[in-house]
């Protein structure tokens, strides 16, 4: 078995993906922050199983939904969330983009990818003392 198949560093792996992912995202709404009619986005977080893997009604390759106007697989969410409160603060320009919320949501993003890295990195560090190498 290598290190790559145990569930709890898969399911680390996979949430530090899904955090860098999302920081992307977040990124590009507040560099989008003058232009008109621009809505903000988010990612929808992973649901894991107990070994690890993404569980969903579509599986691990679960059909990208980039923009609210694709059609979406029946019983399946997108991979995008809309920002749901995106009428409320709209510019006469049409931008929802609210910088707080943005700057929010991207720290609490980098503190838990950084939870999730340091969980990661003394995880190995424990395999690593348990066969004898650390």
């Amino acid at each position: 078995m290598s290190i790559n198949d145990l569930p709890v560093l898969s399911a680390l792996r996979t949430k530090m993906q899904w955090h860098q992912e999302r920081q992307r995202v977040l990124s590009e709404n507040v560099s989008n922050s003058d232009t008109p009619k621009f809505r903000p986005r988010d990612l929808v977080e992973p649901k894991l199983d107990k070994s690890g893997a993404v569980t969903g009604s579509m599986g691990p390759l679960a059909m990208a939904v980039t923009s609210a106007s694709h059609m979406k697989p029946s019983g399946a969410a997108s991979g995008f969330d809309q920002n749901k409160n995106a009428g409320f603060e709209t510019r006469p320009a049409g931008n929802a983009v609210n910088l707080e919320e943005e700057m929010m949501k991207s720290a609490s993003n980098q503190m838990d990818y950084a939870a999730a890295t340091s969980l990661y990195s003394k995880s190995l560090h424990l395999l690593k003392t348990a066969i004898g190498k650390g």
